[in-house]
């Protein structure tokens, strides 16, 4: 996330503290005990876990279910519109499309917890963030003894025509989403990066420095996958041939204990090795529990409620939550090498996804 000015921060904190005195987090508790039971609904199934552990500490039923972004944003819609919400919280995967509807539609609100507030940072704050899920440039162990790439044109030269692994942007909204913050955050990191590699400044005839990157990656046949599962398997999956390198998924390097993978992490890539892709918190507005979603939010936003995640290389946008020492991928000690998703152009992000679409379907060369 970008740095605070010294000022700015000042009025952060005075402000966060200022809320905090007034904020009582045992009566928030008591409140939300005298409510129904709360129904969570999350993109990963880690989200059952927290629901438990929620019940198991404050003894108030929760319910977590795992539900793909569009199905969740389809059911809170069309709860709201009927008067008849049934699904409390929602942790939608997808900050533009929460920014770009459900919340100026009036369909659900973002809370931040006023006594956790001054370790969040105000970008993650409006809406409230959750967690930073890494997707991030991977090779396989077992075939090169370090990456095989030290920067991201690379990526675009013959030598790895055909030979880089990731979703398909056409079908994953987060891979349009990473253009585009690429494209606003960190252009003249690509237009450097470019020099470093070729010995020569970038001519293109494309409008920035990320969009000849872009259009050069698409070009250059990279397999797309479905999801970031077969990815995975494409880079390391046991007895792999290939030398590919793909990016994926943080979560997927559990699947080098649990499947026999090889999957080992890029890092020292110039200018970036890889994006977050946030998970923003809402509460459907009419529900009927509304203090048992706050406690819930509040919950996630601590190291206990957010552990099912992070043991999944998902990162707490509250600052003093760490991500523990034995997570798979080792993404800790390198989180200034991501792109960190920014909100504050989420809403150009929701615009220009088709136009980004269209460009990378105009540039795709199988």
């Amino acid at each position: 996330m970008k740095q605070l000015t010294t000022t700015a921060a000042m009025l952060l904190a005075l402000t966060s503290s200022a809320f905090a005195e007034d904020f009582d987090l045992n009566a928030l508790i008591e409140a939300a005990k005298s409510e129904p039971p709360l129904t969570i609904f999350d993109s990963t199934g880690k989200i059952v876990d927290m629901a438990k552990g929620f019940t198991a500490k404050y003894g108030i039923e929760a319910v977590g279910a795992k539900a793909k972004v569009p199905a969740q944003m389809e059911t809170i819609i069309r709860e709201v519109q009927a008067g008849n919400v049934q699904t409390d919280i929602s942790f939608i995967a997808d900050v533009p499309a929460a920014m770009g509807q459900l919340l100026p539609g009036g369909f659900a609100e973002s809370w931040v917890p006023p006594d956790l507030a001054a370790d969040i940072a105000p970008e993650a704050q409006n809406p409230l963030l959750i967690v930073a899920s890494p997707n991030i440039l991977a090779y396989n162990t077992k075939l090169y003894d370090a990456c095989p790439i030290t920067n991201i044109w690379q990526l675009t030269d013959p030598d790895w025509r055909g030979k880089v692994a990731m979703q398909d942007p056409l079908g994953k909204p987060s891979y349009t989403d990473f253009f585009n913050q690429m494209q606003t955050y960190a252009d003249d990191k690509i237009r450097a990066a470019y020099q470093t590699h070729y010995g020569k400044p970038l001519e293109t005839d494309k409008p920035t420095a990320t969009a000849a990157f872009i259009a050069a990656l698409a070009a250059n046949g990279p397999l797309l996958t479905d999801a970031d599962a077969a990815a995975a398997e494409a880079v390391a999956a046991p007895g792999q041939t290939a030398p590919f390198v793909g990016l994926v998924s943080a979560a997927k390097f559990r699947d080098n204990a649990g499947s026999g993978f090889s999957l080992g992490l890029c890092s020292g890539v110039d200018p970036i090795i890889g994006f977050t892709n946030a998970t923003v918190g809402l509460i459907v507005k009419g529900t009927d529990s509304p203090n048992a979603a706050k406690l819930f939010i509040h919950y996630a936003m601590t190291a206990e409620g957010i552990a099912p995640q992070a043991e999944d290389g998902k990162m707490s946008l509250n600052t003093t939550v760490s991500l523990p020492a034995d997570e798979p991928s080792g993404i800790a000690g390198h989180v200034a090498e991501l792109l960190v998703y920014n909100p504050a152009s989420g809403l150009s992000d929701w615009e220009t996804r088709q136009d980004w679409q269209d460009f990378w379907r105009l540039n795709y060369v199988k």
